[in-house]
């Protein structure tokens, strides 16, 4: 099986450090409470912020929370049971459209941690469903849920990592709503099977 996996709330658990530092940079940093929308996972759609601020907030922290994000629990386990079952993992990520240094960082990380297991790595990757069509991704892996519609309407298998407060989507055959790593092993069994 050929497996899409998002990297940012999904192998890293990035995006609720990048929660943590937004809501403390909008209220120290910036001394305002401009929270708009708590269930957009990306912060720049959460709060009200210039084009200035997000470019300061980045500065401080984009980086530094590229290198330090611990990894989603099971991540690790579950990626290796997957390359062990035999299936081809590719990075789909939109990591370094912000920032061009952290595709280094991050290739340096997972190597540094034994990682660097993917097949295939493809940053800055916008148009996620495109890539999936390339590669013939038969499940997509992500926590963003424009992207799970348009990998799902691209009729991909995707899988809906919902661990964060994040807008809802229904299941249907092509969208999965999946809550940890153990879950979505589970799940890529009983697609094996079938």
């Amino acid at each position: 099986m050929i497996i899409g996996i998002d990297l940012d709330g999904v192998v890293f658990d990035s995006e609720e450090e990048m929660r943590v530092y937004s809501e403390l940079y909008d209220l120290i940093d910036l001394k305002q409470n401009s929270k708009r929308d708590n269930k957009s996972l990306k912060f720049q759609e959460r709060f009200n912020w210039t084009e200035e601020n997000i470019k300061d907030f980045l500065s401080k922290y984009h980086l530094r929370i590229a290198k330090t994000t611990n990894y989603k629990p099971g991540a690790i386990d579950v990626l290796n049971l997957l390359k062990k079952d035999g299936n081809t993992l590719i990075m789909i990520t939109a990591r370094g459209g912000l920032n061009k240094e952290i595709i280094e960082v991050t290739n340096q990380r997972l190597k540094k941690d034994n990682m660097y297991i993917f097949d295939k790595y493809y940053y800055e990757a916008e148009n996620k469903e495109e890539v999936c069509i390339k590669e013939k991704v038969d499940v997509m892996i992500d926590d963003y849920y424009l992207n799970c519609i348009a990998t799902s309407a691209a009729g991909v298998k995707t899988i809906y990592f919902k661990a964060a407060p994040s807008h809802e989507l229904e299941e249907n055959e092509n969208i999965k709503v999946l809550y940890n790593w153990g879950e979505i092993y589970r799940y890529i069994k009983e697609l094996e099977e079938k």
